[in-house]
């Protein structure tokens, strides 16, 4: 997971609980469908991916319940907040995300929105669902390297005020 930060990325949602809930196998990079005011709402930085998932109908890949709330400028010509928005998708990473996700315990989940060169870009990951020991082991690990680093790290200083 030691990926290079990008300059030109621009993060307007994540969603944390899904690293937590699901092993995440493969990534993948796309664009979203949007409406204009649903841009502008996303332009300030607002937006939820906890309750998301991404179904495959019909040789398309669909983002269901995102929460990208009302354009507070926006007239008549408003969005729905949680409606379904179409992702652009190349057809072998499609086809091959859909012969993934119908192994059994898979699923394909959306791990991050953001702002890439100006378009709105959709990191979504091929999942299995974790059990509930698995979390707890997960935590657990974070837990003891947390603790080593912060021993090794009060070494250092102690070092540092000897010399």
């Amino acid at each position: 997971m030691a990926k290079e930060k990008d300059p030109k990325r621009k993060i307007i949602a994540q969603n944390k609980k899904a690293r937590h809930d699901y092993t995440v196998l493969d990534t993948i990079e796309c664009g979203v469908v949007l409406m204009g005011t649903e841009v502008k709402s996303l332009r300030l930085g607002r937006a939820s991916l906890v309750d998301g998932f991404v179904q495959i109908d019909g040789g398309e890949a669909w983002l269901h319940n995102i929460h990208v709330p009302l354009y507070s400028q926006g007239t008549w010509t408003n969005h729905a907040a949680r409606r379904k928005r179409k992702l652009l998708m190349h057809r072998a990473e499609i086809d091959k995300l859909e012969s993934k996700s119908n192994e059994s315990g898979h699923t394909i989940v959306p791990l991050a929105l953001y702002f890439k060169d100006g378009r709105v870009k959709c990191e979504i990951a091929l999942a299995k669902g974790k059990k509930e020991y698995d979390k707890r082991q997960t935590l657990r690990e974070k837990q003891d390297t947390r603790e080593t680093n912060r021993a090794i790290a009060a070494v250092k200083r102690k070092e540092r005020g000897q010399l």
